[in-house]
């Protein structure tokens, strides 16, 4: 497969051109990367408004992943503002209200496009409420959450930051038979289109979704895909991703999302093989006695407590062993695999957990998902002068910001609404000890 951005940079970076546009570095040697690192002037075409070479790049990636692909080089975050601006136009060209029903445990960007747009978000909490990670949803629990509220869309986080994954195709079914769209963050399952048999969303009847491909492709940070179903609204995505995007878009990240496009054409001989290698050693932790959510082929959680640890201190003994994760709280572990890990590193990783002592379980349990009081809309509650106060203070009080960090950046307590005592031990749980609250 061609990589014509990749292509067209080398060229010029090999050229004797004097630069004469941004960026200020002029292509002299600062990190390293500074000679591939461009803007958009004649013949590197224009994001937003591709024909050139970035459009021919975007149509490889729409060829692999059989739907229209866009690129965003800022990440998942831009591809969820722009699914949600393009929902609210497919909802208000069928006359129907722009309400959104969406699991409780999406990421905080979902709260800022619902602020922007000024949606009517109706929240689905899990039908288990293990952890405010995730948000479990059977299609009979579906349906009836599509027959009480009638939502134009719905919008699902899958997989989660736990390695859960929904049973989008039934969902998907459910939400056309009432009439709504499904929205899906896959930003952590982008592989999931070059498993054996594919898993992708896109294939499974999603009608928006988006993926991080740097989260678990060999692709710059910020490099990520906006994927839509429908060919009339695929007209509108680049007006969508342009009102939330900058107009001084990465090219090192464009470049990356091109290489990328050559990887995934014939990912399958180096992906598979490590499939089964990711599986034998889930097995081999599990004959030792872990306990693990495995849903995601390429994520290990580990539940931290049977072994006698939190999941904070499991990071920490991996960490004086040399191998960072990619989240830890109080109950899991999450660790993110790619090929690039290899089996080197994989024997790496299993000898380190295998040699961990076990400890005496521990059997405290983190505080049930609650649903929480509103006390004012999304929107309102963004853009209204705030406080920051301990979580001791906040009793009563309206949460203005759902300040989390990132990873997870899933907000335990939604913008606009009453922080009451089951969130303030929510909170505690979790380490959090300040809110920001409506001024009063």
């Amino acid at each position: 497969m061609k990589t014509p951005i990749c292509d067209f940079v080398r060229r010029y970076a090999e050229s004797d051109a004097l630069r004469l546009h941004m960026p200020g570095h002029k292509g002299c040697v600062f990190l390293g990367c500074e000679g591939l690192d461009i803007t958009e002037f004649d013949g590197a075409d224009s994001l937003y408004e591709a024909s050139g070479i970035i459009a021919e790049s975007e149509a490889n990636a729409s060829r692999l992943f059989g739907c229209d692909t866009f690129y965003s080089t800022e990440g998942s975050s831009q591809c969820i503002r722009a699914m949600l601006y393009l929902a609210m136009l497919d909802a208000k060209n069928r006359g129907k209200t722009p309400k959104i029903a969406a699991g409780r445990n999406a990421h905080k960007t979902f709260l800022s496009a619902a602020a922007l747009l000024d949606l009517d978000v109706v929240w689905i909490y899990p039908e288990r409420g293990e952890s405010y990670l995730a948000c479990d949803v059977t299609e009979a629990y579906l349906e009836e959450i599509l027959l009480r509220e009638k939502p134009a869309a719905v919008y699902l986080t899958s997989p989660d930051y736990l390695g859960s994954v929904a049973e989008i195709g039934a969902l998907a079914a459910a939400c056309h038979r009432h009439g709504a769209m499904l929205l899906v963050d896959n930003a952590h399952g982008a592989y999931l289109k070059f498993l054996p048999e594919s898993r992708h969303p896109m294939d499974l009847g999603a009608d928006l979704c988006c993926d991080s491909a740097h989260k678990t492709l060999p692709v710059l940070t910020g490099g990520a895909y906006l994927h839509v179903a429908d060919r009339a609204l695929a007209k509108q995505a680049k007006m969508a991703l342009a009102l939330f995007g900058s107009t001084s878009p990465s090219y090192l990240i464009l470049q990356s999302l091109d290489r990328a496009n050559a990887y995934l054409a014939d990912c399958a001989e180096v992906l598979h093989p490590f499939l089964e290698k990711v599986r034998q050693l889930k097995e081999k932790l599990k004959a030792n006695g872990w306990q693990l959510r495995d849903q995601e082929p390429l994520k290990v959680t580990i539940a931290a407590k049977p072994l006698g640890y939190r999941g904070e201190e499991l990071a920490a003994c991996l960490l004086e062993r040399g191998i960072v994760c990619e989240f830890a709280d109080p109950d899991y572990l999450v660790l993110m695999l790619t090929p690039e890990v290899g089996e080197e590193g994989l024997k790496r990783l299993e000898d380190v957990l295998l040699a961990i002592a076990r400890r005496a379980s521990i059997d405290d349990q983190p505080p049930r998902l609650h649903r929480a009081e509103r006390g004012m809309s999304i929107r309102e509650a963004a853009f209204s002068p705030s406080q920051l106060l301990p979580v001791e203070q906040c009793p009563g009080r309206i949460l203005a910001a759902a300040t989390v960090g990132c990873p997870p950046a899933v907000p335990i307590l939604v913008c606009g609404e009453r922080i009451d005592e089951h969130a303030i031990a929510c909170f505690r749980y979790y380490g959090i000890e300040q809110c920001a609250v409506i001024m009063e």
